[in-house]
C-alpha cells in the first residue's frame, strides 16, 4: 500500500482508464457486429431494454417516419417482422402494396391498393365516387345493386371493366323484350333514350317522340293504339296510315269526292274533335275582301284539286255582262284585279301607270273612250296617234311645214298646248347670246329636221361681206367661234401677234397677203409652214446659215422652236 502511495499519481489512475477503455472497445466491437446491418446506424438502447435483447421498449425509440414509408393506420399496429422478414433493416422491403398484399382482384383494378383502399381498413366507402370517376355513376336502380350483380366473374373479387354502355349489362333484357319488340323495332341499345336512369324499374314515359310530336289527340298513353304490332319501326307518320277510315267516311264535306288531300294536317289540328282551320294562303290564292266570306262551293263546285286561280274562271259571266263600260267591246283584260279590288265591283281604281303610259295634266281628266275608241288592248302611246289633227292644224308655227317632230312632248307639256318649252340644249346646239333672241325661222328657214350646226350655214354672208379685215381674202376659217363670241360680231378676241406669232408687227408685218401662205391646211390652222415663203425655201442656203447650230433641222416646227417671235 505504501509502495503504491509512493508511485506517481498517473500510475495510481491507470486501472480506472483501462476499465473505461475496455468498455468503449467492447461497444465499438459490438456496433460493428450489429445484426441489423452495417447501414443501420442507431443506438441499441433506442429499441432494446438492458434486461434482454428480446425486451423491447414501448414505444420504440426509432421513428418510421424517417423512412420512405411512414406507418399510419393499420400499419402502425403490426409487428415489424410482418414486413421485415429478416432482422437486417438495411435491406429495405419494397414499398409497393403488392409486395406485402396478395392481389385478390386478379389485376382487374390494378395493383395499387391505395386507389380504392386506405391504410385504416380494407373496406371501401367511396364505391359510388369511384364509379362516377370511371364514367358510370351508380344512380337509380344501379345504386341498390350488389357488386356481383354486375361483376359476375368466377372470382367474386375480380372487377373486370364491363364498359359503360347499357347494352354491356342489359343485352339479355333488350333481346328478350317483346312488348314492344326492341330488336324488331330497331330500337337503340342505349336504354336511357327511353328509360329513366334515376328510376328503379323498366317502366318508361317515352318522351323523345320528336320525329312525330305527340300533341292534342295524339297524347295517348297506349302505344298499341298506333303501333298495332310489336314492331314499332313499321309505323308510318302519314295521317292516312291511321285515319284513312275517318277520311273516307267524312261527308260534310265529302273528302273523297272533293279530292281533299289525305294529309289531315292541311286542314285539321291535332286537337280533339277534328277542328278544321284550313289556311287558304298556302294555296297561293290568299282570301281577302269578299273572297273571305264566300262559300267554298262557289269556287270549288267541281272539287278542290286543280281549281284555277284566274279571275275569269269564276267571274267570266260578270265580265261578259258588264256594259258600263262594255268590257268585251273595250277589250278589257279578264284579269279583274287590273281595275277592281276584292271588296266590291264598284271600287274600280285602274292604275294607268301600270300600262307604261302614266296620266298627267289634262290626260287625267280625259274620258277613256277619247284614247281607247278602238278598244283598250294594243292602244298606241305615241302622241301622234291622238294628236295628229292638232299637229297638222297648227300654223304658228306651221308644224308640218317646219317639219317639227310629231312627238308633242319634245316641246309641250301635258297641261296645255300653250306651255311650249322646247329645250334647244337637247339638239346638241345650245343657244347662248344673240342666238337666244333669234327667230326660229332665221335658222330653220328650210324646216327643223337636218338643220346644220356649223357657223357658215347661217353666217356665210356675214363672212363674205366683212372687209375689216377681209375674211375671204385672208382665208380666215369659217368657224366664227374661232374669233367671235355669241353676243355680237364686235367682240372679236382673236390676236395672232399676242396669242400665236407676230404677223401684224415685227419682221413679218406686210410680208404676207393671205392666211394660206403659212396655213396650208384650211381645215386645220394649227398646221403652218416656215419654209415655203421668201428666202427660206432654199434649203441649201438655210442650211449654210445654220452651219454649226446645235439641234438645227430644216422643218417648220424646228424654226418656230428657235424663232418663236420671228426674229433672227
Amino acid at each position: 500500500m505504501e509502495n503504491h502511495r509512493s508511485e506517481p499519481a498517473c500510475y495510481r489512475r491507470m486501472p480506472r482508464w483501462s476499465v473505461f477503455l475496455g468498455v468503449v472497445l467492447l461497444v465499438l466491437k459490438m456496433s460493428a457486429q450489429s445484426p441489423h446491418g452495417e447501414a443501420f446506424k442507431i443506438d441499441c438502447s433506442a429499441c432494446h431494454l438492458p434486461d434482454s435483447w428480446t425486451a423491447m421498449k414501448d414505444p420504440l425509440g426509432f421513428s418510421h417516419d424517417s423512412t420512405a414509408m411512414p406507418l399510419i393506420g393499420v400499419h402502425a399496429r403490426i409487428d415489424c417482422r410482418s414486413c421485415h422478414t429478416s432482422i437486417r433493416f438495411d435491406v429495405k422491403p419494397a414499398s409497393d402494396c403488392i409486395a406485402c398484399h396478395a392481389d385478390v382482384h386478379a389485376m382487374t383494378v390494378g395493383n395499387d391498393c391505395a386507389r380504392c383502399h386506405t391504410p385504416q381498413t380494407w373496406l371501401v366507402d367511396e364505391i359510388p365516387e369511384l364509379h362516377e370517376q370511371n364514367g358510370f355513376p351508380l344512380i337509380g336502380a344501379h345504386g341498390n345493386l350488389s357488386c356481383v350483380d354486375c361483376h359476375s366473374a368466377d372470382n367474386t373479387l375480380a372487377f373486370a371493366r364491363l364498359g359503360n354502355d347499357c347494352i354491356n349489362c342489359h343485352r339479355a333484357d333488350f333481346m328478350a323484350t317483346q312488348s314492344p319488340n326492341h330488336t324488331g323495332s330497331g330500337f337503340s341499345t342505349n336504354c336511357d333514350e327511353c328509360h329513366d336512369p334515376m328510376g328503379t324499374g323498366w317502366s318508361t314515359a317515352f318522351s323523345n317522340h320528336d320525329f312525330f310530336p305527340l300533341t292534342g289527340g295524339h297524347t295517348i298513353q297506349d302505344c298499341a293504339q298506333c303501333h298495332t304490332t310489336g314492331n314499332f319501326s313499321d309505323a308510318s307518320p302519314a295521317c292516312s296510315s291511321c285515319h284513312m277510315t275517318d277520311y273516307s267516311s267524312s261527308t260534310d264535306p265529302n273528302h273523297t269526292a272533293a279530292g281533299f288531300s289525305t294529309d289531315c294536317a292541311t286542314c285539321h289540328t291535332t286537337g280533339p274533335g277534328w277542328n278544321a282551320s284550313f289556311d287558304h294562303n298556302i294555296t297561293d290564292f290568299p282570301l281577302h275582301g269578299a273572297h273571305a266570306t264566300t262559300d267554298c262551293m262557289q269556287c270549288h263546285a267541281n272539287g278542290y284539286a286543280g281549281t284555277p286561280t284566274a279571275c275569269s274562271a269564276c267571274h267570266l259571266n260578270d265580265y261578259n255582262s258588264t256594259t258600263d263600260p262594255n268590257h268585251v267591246t273595250s277589250g278589257f283584260s279578264t284579269d279583274c284585279a287590273t281595275c277592281h279590288d276584292e271588296t266590291a265591283w264598284g271600287n274600280a281604281t285602274f292604275d294607268h301607270n301600270s300600262t307604261g303610259f302614266p296620266l298627267h295634266g289634262t290626260h287625267t281628266t280625259t274620258a277613256c273612250i277619247e284614247c281607247h275608241a278602238n278598244g283598250y288592248a294594243g292602244t298606241p302611246t305615241e302622241c301622234s296617234e291622238c294628236h295628229m289633227d292638232d299637229y297638222t292644224a297648227t300654223t304658228d308655227p306651221n308644224h308640218a311645214e317646219c317639219a317639227f317632230g310629231a312627238n308633242c312632248a319634245s316641246c309641250h307639256d301635258e297641261t296645255s298646248w300653250d306651255n311650249s318649252s322646247f329645250d334647244h340644249g337637247n339638239t346638241g346646239f345650245v343657244l347662248h347670246g344673240a342666238h337666244l333672241a333669234a327667230s326660229c325661222n332665221q335658222c330653220h328657214a328650210n324646216g327643223f329636221m337636218g338643220t346644220p350646226t356649223t357657223c357658215s350655214a347661217c353666217h356665210i354672208s356675214d363672212y363674205n361681206g366683212t372687209t375689216d379685215p377681209n375674211h375671204a381674202a385672208a382665208q380666215f376659217p369659217t368657224d366664227c367661234a374661232s374669233c367671235h363670241d355669241e353676243t355680237n360680231w364686235g367682240n372679236a378676241t382673236f390676236d395672232h401677234d399676242q396669242d400665236y406669232f407676230p404677223i401684224y408687227s415685227g419682221q413679218h408685218d406686210n410680208e404676207w397677203s393671205t392666211c394660206a401662205e403659212c396655213h396650208t391646211n384650211p381645215s386645220n390652222y394649227s398646221v403652218f409652214t416656215c419654209v415655203d415663203c421668201h428666202e427660206h425655201n432654199n434649203q441649201n442656203s438655210v442650211n449654210d446659215d445654220h452651219n454649226g447650230v446645235n439641234g438645227y433641222s430644216y422643218n417648220s416646227a424646228a424654226c418656230y422652236n428657235c424663232h418663236p417671235d420671228g426674229t433672227h
